[in-house]
């Protein structure tokens, strides 16, 4: 049972033709075609549409009263079904979008569902069977089992009872001006999804309410039933299909790893009956159309996940990345900067052939790590779009297209080309004894096959036919486990993806994820390079490094960032706890390559010294954060990677400064040709201060006791009071 406007609903009754299924128009041109045949005129619009909702009999009487006594019109009608089958049968049944998620909604809320078409039931079963309907239906009736056909209630009131539930307490969903008088005089709760000719004002508003489109009652129904809620990360992925495509441009690590899951959970109660992916590795492309299906390793949860319905076209082809962005319903664009500004025109094509064509909208996601992502990519497109069409095309083109910005919250790897190799050479050894006994290949000396190659070409006969291959997980992306993506609302079709958190402003969770992870990271290494580690995990398993660690984000960093975004406590929490049990795990991340650029990271307006400025404003103490700036420098001094060239900077100017750090973070010297944002010796002389305090203690320390100020056996100014209620607690994480 649900609510909806007021009324308490236990049931759904579905006209099928122009309601459930776009197959109006298929009649039409099938009823013209049979009575050009036969009657050798084709039949009026006017008798079409004025026939429409009607039973067989007053159709037939309809199509006599406008062509004469003798019109033929049951020889036309049977060989117009003979048309209309073969068509469906060959293309299947056009089904209107929206229809399978509506179904879905409304079973997995417990309502009782039943069929009231004017068709005969031998052409209403073949349908409803051909789509894939019929098991959502408890009953159906038929044009052929009632006595008096639409607009008369009959057929409507037989359903309800059949179903035992009061008419006042059904859903009755029409199209037509006959089928929804039915409804109402049938006292049933009547729902319009017009289509090709809307009813007359007067009985149009009888209806409990009234919809352009299936879609557009989906969106009202989807407020009506429960809010499935973020999925956990084992949960399967809906078993129903939709009718919808989606994209992925760029199958690398996030596309492939992350944004098929998304589009996978899709929401919640059904997923996409395709994902169209483009990428340029010849060996992903043929890797995952040999299997059939790949699988994401979540390591921490010793959790694979399978994605299916995958289909992989070569990123060079410009023909095929034009159709995708013709046919998908949303695409999730995952390239960095130089690869989209090279595919900006085949994009600007694709969005121009789909304007041309369907005139429909498209959601583009911006998975760019920057904010702004979706500007840059906006402005790319349309100057190439400004080359293929007119401003006023463009302009319209770029309105049916939402670029969506977006934060990502998990890490993504794909493995190397050798690793995926190794996969298969195992997985074939348990089908063949011996890669010896391969048959061969006949190609010339000059273009040797790949192993890679030979390997898949022993799996394509098993794809289809081996129930134990179907069970091989062939790993392709390493993943972490966490599920929300943020993104920037604007699109409706974002608001109904399960795995989506839409947000007004996707800068500020941007800002929230880098002041949390991105300063504290770095800091995290190069303290735990300090101490002898190589690996961000391996230092983590230091009590030294784990304190620093739960000081930045529980006491420092977060509170800030929950002072100044109150309404963004969630995102604020979610970020913290993520990160801290990212870099437990981290054994993966080199502490050189998280701590590398130390000059960038000390810029004034940057990671560290912002959320100390931040934190400030709002009262709180950062000794934690001024330990972090002093070790920036202390690592960039003891630095020897002569490719890290902000570090032998900072050398340079600590050197040319008689070793005063105070110089190194007061430089205002060229940085990338600007001066760089460095502090002020006046105004930030009491931060100054702190930090070459905590320097200067650092180069005091025997490196096998290096410690924070606050764990040294002397008492020191900067007491950062480890044991202290944490300000942002772990019952705050959770929440």
């Amino acid at each position: 049972m649900i609510f909806f406007q007021g009324k308490r609903i236990f049931s759904a009754i579905f006209d099928m033709d122009g309601t459930m299924f776009d197959t109006e128009r298929l009649r039409f041109k099938t009823l013209k075609q049979a009575s050009m045949e036969i009657f050798g005129k084709a039949l009026s619009e006017e008798t079409l549409i004025g026939s429409l909702g009607l039973s067989a009999k007053r159709a037939e009487a309809l199509a006599k009263a406008h062509n004469g006594e003798d019109f033929p019109y049951a020889q036309i009608r049977q060989r117009a079904d003979e048309l209309e089958l073969e068509y469906v049968r060959n293309h299947g049944v056009p089904i209107k979008a929206g229809l399978l998620e509506v179904l879905e909604r409304l079973r997995k809320s417990g309502l009782t569902m039943a069929v009231a078409t004017s068709s005969r039931r031998a052409i209403a079963e073949e349908y409803l069977i051909n789509a894939n309907v019929l098991k959502y239906f408890d009953i159906t009736v038929c044009g052929d089992e009632v006595s008096q056909g639409k607009p008369h209630p009959e057929i409507f009131l037989r359903a309800a009872s059949a179903l035992n539930c009061e008419p006042s307490n059904c859903f009755m969903l029409e199209d037509s001006e006959n089928g929804l008088l039915s409804a109402i005089r049938a006292e049933g709760q009547a729902i319009l999804i017009e289509d090709i000719k809307p009813p007359a004002a007067e009985v149009k508003a009888g209806a409990l309410k009234a919809y352009r489109s299936m879609n557009a009652f989906l969106a009202d129904l989807s407020e009506c039933v429960p809010d499935l809620g973020m999925p956990e990360l084992g949960e399967p992925f809906p078993s129903s299909l939709n009718q919808f495509r989606v994209g992925i441009h760029g199958f690398g690590a996030i596309g492939g790893g992350y944004l098929t899951q998304v589009f996978s959970h899709w929401d919640g109660y059904t997923r996409p009956c395709e994902i169209i992916a483009a990428t340029r590795s010849r060996m992903l492309r043929e890797t995952v159309s040999a299997f059939g299906r790949y699988s994401v390793r979540y390591g921490a949860t010793s959790f694979d996940q399978t994605i299916e319905n995958v289909r992989m076209i070569d990123m060079d082809n410009d023909d095929a990345v034009i159709d995708m962005y013709n046919s998908a319903e949303i695409i999730g664009l995952s390239l960095p900067e130089q690869a989209i500004r090279k595919q900006a025109k085949v994009i600007a094509q694709g969005l121009l052939r789909r304007f041309e064509r369907r005139g429909r909208e498209l959601t583009l996601l911006i998975v760019l790590n920057k904010i702004g992502g979706a500007a840059f990519v906006r402005l790319h497109v349309q100057a190439e779009l400004e080359l293929l069409c007119s401003p006023e095309i463009s302009k319209q083109v770029l309105q049916k297209t939402h670029f969506a910005e977006t934060v990502v919250s998990r890490i993504v790897s794909k493995i190397s080309n050798d690793a995926l190799v190794r996969q298969l050479r195992i997985k074939s050894q348990m089908f063949q004894n011996s890669l010896d006994d391969e048959p061969a290949v006949t190609r010339k000396p000059s273009a040797p096959v790949p192993e890679y190659e030979r390997l898949i070409g022993r799996f394509r006969p098993f794809v289809q036919s081996s129930s134990a291959l179907s069970q091989l997980h062939l790993i392709l992306f390493n993943s972490e486990p966490d599920m929300p993506l943020y993104v920037e609302r604007g699109s409706d079709l974002l608001e109904r993806l399960r795995q989506v958190k839409t947000v007004s402003d996707i800068a500020q969770i941007q800002v929230i994820k880098n002041r949390l992870w991105n300063g504290p990271h770095a800091i995290i290494a190069w303290y735990a390079s300090l101490l002898g580690y190589s690996w961000v995990g391996q230092g983590m398993g230091d009590a030294r490094v784990s304190a620093l660690a739960e000081r930045l984000i529980r006491q420092e960093v977060g509170p800030a960032l929950m002072a100044e975004n109150p309404e963004m406590s969630d995102a604020v929490s979610g970020f913290a706890k993520t990160f801290l049990e990212r870099c437990k795990t981290s054994f993966k991340d080199p502490c050189a390559r998280v701590g590398r650029d130390p000059l960038r990271k000390l810029q004034r307006h940057e990671r560290i010294l912002s959320s100390i400025e931040l934190a400030r404003k709002h009262g709180i103490d950062t000794p934690g954060l001024a330990f972090g700036a002093a070790l920036a420098v202390h690592y960039a001094l003891r630095c020897s990677d002569a490719k890290d060239l902000e570090a032998q900077k900072i050398q340079q100017l600590y050197k040319a400064n008689d070793g005063s750090v105070e110089a190194v973070l007061s430089h205002d010297g060229e940085y990338n040709g600007k001066p760089y944002p460095g502090l002020d010796p006046v105004k930030d002389s009491d931060l100054i201060d702190t930090i070459a305090d905590n320097f200067r203690h650092l180069q005091r320390q025997e490196s096998s006791d290096w410690g924070m100020p606050a764990l040294q056996e002397d008492s020191h100014p900067l007491d950062l009071k480890m044991h202290a209620e944490p300000a942002l607690s772990e019952q705050t994480l959770t929440h």
